[in-house]
């Protein structure tokens, strides 16, 4: 008897927990999302009635609003390993926002358990974004009724921001992630694209740049349990539809994560991780459901499997050792893919009501399952020698605050050295017309390579590349890297020349070294033979002269970043 008025009483006082604290979402139509200042108030009381909830501001927005995470962890005295949620990034895509809140207050009441886990959530990590409200930016979206602005204060996409760090916001997320080291990580979102029947899909960390270890895990055993445990709950699951404007019948790759974007960043650190993303015209009570299991499922899987993953992330590092090499830029392989089971609605052509011309369309009354191919290789197009140690500049200030954010480790030279070491030029590379994200982005970067005897002076720094972040340091200081410092116009000063000569005075200088010079001499002649419009151009003659003699500066494209070898 005293038995069953335990379990009586402790649910009622469960029911009574969940009800006091309702989010604003349980409380509305199912169709509204909560604002800021409610998310807030929430977390605030959530702490102050549950020991096992903490609220902690880290970093701040472009606005000034500090980012907050809440934090969740059953055994306050332990520090457990962490799965780390970031949630608002683009705030016209809250799902993650109002599910998390239940989820947080569903763990505190005990509704549901993490056991051996510490729950790291990022409340909203576009703050100025969600104080953005409106009900009609996102054209493509059904609900919620009011919603937040993909921008930030600063009009940044921060999904973008991860290795550039324009933002505030960004450098925030790398402090909060480099605090926690979390051993998974889940990126919330809502899709674009085309139609079909899936409620749920997710970007799984690319497999290839996780590693073969980690890769094959996550790829063939971690992310398949999940989704079988989402489609028991009648979560109808797919990887993410990757195209845009056309249909899914003709099959779709999966998506290359490269480190500007959230999981391209964590992976960085051997942190396996899925982008959420529910889909655009499903009703937004699904979508916050489907975000919620989600989660929960990814959350049981991690604690069980802990110990497991943390080994193989301790033993991926050794696969990034130096002088073996390393993939800095990829394709994908066109030539290999698997059949899945899509299901889809069947599209097709019909005129539209406003220009009259052909549109694409998609008849929900025609649903189907078929087979489609869908290509998930990826292989490497470029790879590098991996060095034992980067030596950077004590200028290169910018440079050295990043990798400090970053906890990479760094030793300073004591005294003015003379070091056998590889230096790069950069021999070409493209950049965008039109600026990417506050950039103009370059790409298709090569570079030349030369071992020299180097001068360094006392206060440069030399980074060994037998640490944790060995991957941040590639993706990032290799210039032909996708998304190098170079890449994002980290050194666009060294791409200029700062010396020039006036033709009047330099005319004489070269008849000079033509004379005396017969290797000189004998390269200009060459090249007049070699280019006819060359040998009728003078100020062309003379610009090549200057340019192989020892008047001309010759630090234009050299790197200022060195490697040992």
């Amino acid at each position: 008897m005293k038995y069953i008025s335990f379990i009586f009483l402790f649910a009622a006082n469960l029911i009574f927990c969940q009800t006091n604290h309702q989010t604003p979402y349980e409380k509305g139509n199912g169709n509204q999302t909560t604002t800021y200042e409610e998310m807030v108030k929430y977390y605030d009381d959530l702490s102050k009635d549950f020991p096992t909830i903490t609220v902690r501001s880290i970093g701040n927005d472009d606005n000034g609003e500090p980012i907050r995470v809440v934090i969740y962890n059953a055994t306050v005295d332990k520090n457990n390993p962490t799965i780390l949620i970031n949630n608002g990034i683009h705030p016209g895509e809250p799902d993650g926002i109002d599910a998390t809140m239940m989820m947080m207050r569903d763990f505190a009441t005990g509704k549901i358990e993490a056991k051996n886990l510490r729950i790291v959530a990022i409340q909203a990590y576009n703050i100025s974004g969600m104080l953005r409200r409106g009900s009609h930016i996102r054209a493509n979206q059904n609900g919620p009724e009011e919603y937040g602005f993909r921008g930030n204060a600063r009009n940044y996409d921060l999904n973008r921001d991860f290795i550039k760090n324009d933002t505030e916001n960004a450098k925030s997320f790398q402090t909060i992630f480099q605090h926690f080291k979390p051993i998974y990580f889940i990126d919330n979102h809502v899709s674009n694209g085309a139609d079909y029947q899936y409620l749920f899909t997710y970007i799984s960390t690319n497999k290839e740049r996780l590693g073969k270890g980690l890769g094959n895990y996550f790829n063939q055993k971690m992310q398949p349990e999940i989704v079988q445990t989402l489609e028991k709950k009648g979560i109808l699951t797919t990887p993410y539809v990757n195209i845009h404007g056309d249909s899914p019948d003709e099959g779709f790759p999966t998506f290359m994560d490269s480190p500007r974007y959230a999981t391209g960043y964590t992976t960085l650190f051997n942190t396996m991780g899925t982008v959420a993303e529910t889909h655009m015209l499903k009703p937004y009570k699904d979508r916050v459901r489907a975000t919620y299991e989600n989660m929960v499922s990814s959350i049981n899987y991690t604690a069980k499997n802990s110990k497991e993953i943390q080994k193989l992330m301790g033993e991926s590092l050794a696969n990034y050792q130096p002088k073996m090499k390393y993939p800095i830029q990829w394709e994908l392989d066109s030539t290999k893919f698997k059949l899945i089971d899509f299901t889809g609605f069947e599209a097709g052509q019909k005129p539209s009501l406003v220009s009259g011309k052909p549109r694409l369309f998609y008849d929900r009354n025609k649903p189907f399952t078929r087979k489609v191919k869908f290509y998930d290789q990826y292989i490497p197009t470029k790879e590098i020698a991996i060095p034992s140690y980067y030596v950077i500049p004590q200028s290169e200030q910018k440079v050295l605050q990043y990798l400090k954010r970053n906890n990479i480790a760094m030793k300073v030279i004591k005294q003015d050295s003379t070091i056998f070491a590889q230096q790069y030029m950069v021999s070409d590379y493209k950049t965008v017309k039109n600026p990417y994200e506050g950039h103009y982005l370059h790409y298709d970067t090569k570079v030349k390579s030369e071992n020299k005897n180097v001068k360094f002076r006392k206060g440069d720094v030399l980074v060994s590349t037998k640490q944790y972040g060995v991957k941040y340091l590639l993706e990032t200081l290799e210039p032909e890297a996708t998304d190098s410092f170079f890449n994002w116009n980290f050194f666009d000063a060294i791409l200029g020349q700062k010396e020039y000569f006036s033709d009047y005075v330099f005319e004489d200088t070269a008849a000079e070294l033509l004379k005396n010079n017969q290797v000189l001499r004998t390269a200009l002649e060459f090249e007049k033979i070699a280019n006819p419009d060359f040998a009728k151009d003078g100020n062309a003659q003379l610009e090549y002269i200057y340019k192989h003699s020892e008047y001309y500066e010759g630090s234009v494209g050299l790197y200022p970043i060195y490697r040992i070898l």
